[in-house]
């Protein structure tokens, strides 16, 4: 295992150069970023707290998911500092708007032997939370070399990642044995991590915290000041987090629901920033009536797109709409979170391509709160009968808050495995 890690360590300093080239590139997207790449190499102020809980989501969507954890975390252990790393911008930005000065925020420094050392040295960490399944041979290794115990918490592992590992896969499994404990989301993803090295002793199915999403205070009534912007009477559809190939494929959706709806708005939100000017561009390419969030603020009466070309406000869309498609299902990507839409009682549409989140999809679809469609064609008849058969639409939101409701409880349930792993009492 030793010369393995060497030949990683090697092709990781290697690699340094296209690392700092992307860098610069993503520095030209986030002008922000330029300023603190030197975080990625483990380079930062100390920040000068000691004995820190440290919580380690990769971008918004883990930040989101992990948001209910974070704070059920600082009410269990008050006092305690927290930390709080990302590996994207935006991640970032969300962890600011968030937590803002509540919590030490820093970018994951990459693999490197140095990085990490750097890095534990300038935040000094209690114990490690890593949302998902991030699981870095290095930073796990000197983990456990300082005893900073590691929990992972959500714990997923789809197939084809399984196979990713590929020529790693033996340091993949020595980091994952390291860890403290392992909190998995579901039954199939504790059977593909037993398959990658992990201890069962030391690994429990707890559900998704994704469940335990908070609803924003005063959203319901975000929702209805814009529905009341964009027409109370016209049918509203959202689709969520889409990428690059997908935005034609569900404008081909919208023209098929125009045909029936001519009244019917679209809220399309692009999953990167990049790509807001190039959707809203797109869009008005192809005779649509387009409107901007960061340009226009709200949809009129007569827009046929909105653009959601800002930050965190999908729940609120999601709060003024009659159904909702999550993107990245058409293509191969793997699909995002459904949970959002669900949380407040709006019917679900999800492509063919799912696995990223392949049982709380296939859990919707079985209590009738998600349907799945083939193509942009099946897409837009889909919604178009939504919005015609409004007892439909409300029979799915129904079934979506039961589901949720059933499957609460993986936030309390990580909180009390960090008390163990921590060797301390539950809280009173």
């Amino acid at each position: 295992m030793f010369f393995q890690r060497q030949l990683y360590n090697l092709t990781m300093r290697v690699l340094t150069p296209v690392i700092l080239y992307r860098l610069a590139l993503r520095g030209l997207r986030y002008r922000e970023y330029f300023g603190r790449w030197r975080e990625r190499f483990g380079f930062f102020q100390d920040s000068g707290l000691n004995d820190t809980i440290w919580v380690h989501a990769v971008s918004v969507g883990e930040v989101n998911a992990a948001a209910p954890l974070i704070e059920a975390l600082m009410r269990r252990f008050k006092g305690q500092s927290f930390v709080i790393t990302t590996v994207t911008p935006t991640g970032s930005a969300r962890v600011q708007r968030l937590f803002g000065n509540r919590v030490f925020h820093v970018y994951l420094p990459y693999d490197l032997p140095g990085s990490v050392k750097r890095f534990l040295d300038r935040v000094r960490p209690r114990l490690a939370v890593v949302m998902e399944t991030e699981i870095w041979p290095n930073l796990f290794f000197y983990c456990k070399r300082r005893s900073v115990p590691i929990v992972v918490a959500n714990a997923r592992l789809s197939e084809r990642s399984l196979k990713g590992y590929g020529p790693v896969r033996p340091l993949a499994r020595e980091a994952i044995r390291s860890a403290a404990f392992i909190a998995a989301s579901s039954q199939q993803d504790a059977a593909r991590l037993q398959q990658l090295g992990a201890s069962p002793e030391r690994m429990r199915v707890v559900g998704n915290v994704k469940f335990d999403m908070r609803i924003p205070p005063g959203l319901d009534r975000v929702g209805k000041v814009l529905r009341e912007y964009w027409g109370i009477a016209r049918p509203v559809w959202v689709a969520a987090s889409t990428h690059e190939g997908e935005e034609a494929s569900v404008l081909e959706a919208h023209a098929r629901v125009l045909r029936r709806f001519p009244d019917a708005l679209l809220v399309i939100a692009p999953r990167h920033p990049e790509r807001f000017r190039p959707v809203a561009q797109l869009c008005r390419g192809l005779g649509f009536r387009t409107l901007t969030r960061s340009d226009d603020t709200v949809a009129r009466h007569d827009t046929q797109c909105f653009v959601a070309d800002t930050l965190g406000e999908l729940m609120n869309f999601f709060a003024a709409c009659d159904v909702a498609f999550v993107a990245g299902s058409f293509d191969p990507i793997g699909g995002h979170n459904v949970l959002e839409p669900a949380a407040v009682a709006v019917p679900v549409i999800v492509g063919p391509h799912t696995f990223n989140f392949a049982e709380i999809t296939e859990s919707l679809i079985h209590d009738g709160a998600a349907l799945r469609v083939r193509d942009p064609a099946e897409l837009g008849d889909t919604v178009a009968r939504l919005f015609a058969e409004s007892h439909t639409r409300e029979a799915m939101g129904k079934a979506a808050l039961i589901s949720m409701e059933r499957e609460r409880g993986a936030v309390a349930r990580i909180v009390t495995i960090v008390e163990d792993v921590l060797g301390v009492g539950a809280a009173p």
